[in-house]
Parts: C-alpha cells; sequence; structure tokens
C-alpha cells in the first residue's frame, strides 16, 4: 500500500498528468470534498478498475456554500483522507489551496437552471452553481477519461451527466451505487453530526423510499399519493422534519403526477442540525 504523491499545484499536477498521457495511460477522477468515508473509498475502488491512473481532489469548495458557518465547520481530515486514498490505490491526490484554485475572484459560473430548480437546488441556492463550476474546473485541470460521482447525489450526478453531453465534453461518468450501513442508512460525511438517538432514527428514510418504492413496484402510479403517504410516515417521527420528498424525471428532475416510466424518488429530512438526503431509482417496467 504505497502513498499517493500529493500535489497542492495546478501546473505540477498538469505536468505529473502529461506524462500519463505520454505513455498512452487512461486517467480516472474521483472529486470530493474530504473527509472521505466507506462511500468514498467506494467510488475510488470502481475509479480503480476503470483507469490506470487514479486522481483524487480534496477541495473543499467554498462556491456551493451559501452560509460561511457550514464552509468553516466542514471537517478537514486530510492525513486520515490520505489512508483512505492509499488503501483504494489512488496514485495523485490534487489538494490545491482556495487561492490556488481560485487566484482572483470567479466572474464566470456554470449553470444549470432546469436541473437545479427542484429537489435540493429548491431549498440550496447557489449550491449547483458551486458544484457544476468546480467540477468544471476539475475537469479542465485534470482531462480525465473517466469520472466518478456516487448514485446518492442524484441532482449533482444529473448535472453533470447533462454538463458533459451539453458541452460536449470528452469525459465518461460512471455513477457508482450507494453505499449503506446495515440498516440502510446512506453513508455521508454528515451522518458523524448525529447524536445516538438521532443515528437510531435516521434510516427512516430510507425506509420510507423503499416504502414508496414497493407501493410504485405494487402498481400505484399516483405521484401525489405516494408523496403523502411517505410524508406521513416521515412526519411520525416527532425528531424528523421533512424538507421535501419528491417523484420525478429522472433526466430533467421535474416533478411527476404519474408514474409512467422510470423516476427518480427522493426525499430530503432534517434531525435537528444535520441534513440527510437519499433516493431511490425506479427503472420503470417497460
Amino acid at each position: 500500500m504505497s502513498a499517493p504523491e500529493v500535489v497542492r499545484e495546478i501546473e505540477l499536477l498538469r505536468e505529473r498528468l502529461g506524462s500519463v498521457r505520454n505513455r498512452q495511460q487512461s486517467i480516472a477522477l474521483v472529486p470530493t470534498m474530504g473527509a472521505l468515508h466507506a462511500g468514498h473509498a467506494e467510488l475510488l475502488r470502481i475509479a480503480r478498475e476503470h483507469a490506470d491512473v487514479v486522481v483524487a481532489s480534496i477541495f473543499v469548495n467554498p462556491l456551493q456554500f451559501d452560509r460561511k458557518e457550514d464552509l468553516d465547520a466542514y471537517p478537514r481530515t486530510l492525513d486520515e483522507d490520505l489512508r483512505v486514498c492509499a488503501a483504494n490505490g489512488v496514485d495523485l491526490v490534487f489538494a490545491p489551496t482556495a487561492s490556488e484554485f481560485y487566484p482572483s475572484e470567479p466572474l464566470t459560473f456554470v449553470e444549470s437552471p432546469v436541473l437545479s430548480r427542484n429537489l435540493c437546488g429548491a431549498f440550496r441556492p447557489g449550491h449547483f452553481r458551486g458544484m457544476a463550476t468546480v467540477v468544471l474546473k476539475l475537469f479542465n485541470v485534470v482531462q480525465p477519461h473517466v469520472a466518478c460521482f456516487g448514485e446518492k447525489d442524484a441532482q449533482q450526478l444529473a448535472i453533470i451527466r447533462r454538463m458533459v453531453t451539453d458541452f460536449n465534453l470528452a469525459i465518461r461518468i460512471v455513477p457508482v451505487a450507494t453505499v449503506r450501513e446495515a440498516d440502510g442508512l446512506a453513508l455521508s460525511s454528515r451522518n458523524k453530526h448525529l447524536s445516538a438517538e438521532e443515528r437510531a432514527v435516521a434510516p427512516v428514510l430510507a425506509r420510507v423510499l423503499a416504502d414508496a418504492h414497493a407501493r410504485i413496484a405494487a402498481g400505484e402510479t399516483d405521484c401525489a399519493a405516494v408523496r403523502a403517504g411517505a410524508t406521513e410516515l416521515l412526519q411520525a417521527e416527532e425528531s424528523v422534519r421533512v424538507e421535501y420528498f419528491e417523484i420525478v424525471d429522472p433526466d430533467r428532475l421535474t416533478p411527476l403526477e404519474q408514474v409512467t416510466g422510470a423516476a427518480l424518488i427522493a426525499g430530503a429530512i432534517w434531525l435537528r442540525r444535520t441534513r440527510l438526503i437519499d433516493n431511490l431509482f425506479w427503472p420503470g417496467t417497460g
């Protein structure tokens, strides 16, 4: 298990990856903000299967935080993150400072108004603009052949896929299935903020998503009925505040009235100060 090289400068990273391309080797990128857990490890493992050289970026991106206190509180655990990277075959870790990545005030951004209008985008203004902007910058710096993203962040994944299509980027996006705890809770860096009592309640979102999925599989097509049933189940937990529970078109993320084909079932809840998101994909029956 060899330690990956940590690169903090853009030009040095380009130099390292230029040598990789000269050897006609393929490059996979896994963008992260650090605080790596088993879900990230799975992204890195899948990336290792798809390319000769794996680059993980660790950068807490200020553009995607709408509250400074959230940016300041985001965990920064580089030493532990490097151990996760080493254990999962990462070759290079790109860990720039904010001043390296944004040497001057950014005046140009990537917008995806249709895909960011609903779900998390309705509650986190500017978040997806910041996310898409930093990912495009990473794509331009690394120029990977493959990039891996988790299906847990379904809205992020949809926006990145469409950005790659709309901007004709020569990058293959590889979605990676959500990694869960034994009780169904989707892994997230936020889970460490849960108290013992909140952790016991947290799997309710996964259970309610599974219930909604089962109702659709049993033939229910009325999205309002599925949403109402799911919201009632979530609100039965006194400590849960429901932010949203939606059934949307998986490509445009617009709300559906009837399930007639593929659909994304997605929800977000709060347990005191911790926000949890999760989703399940319904592939349709045809």
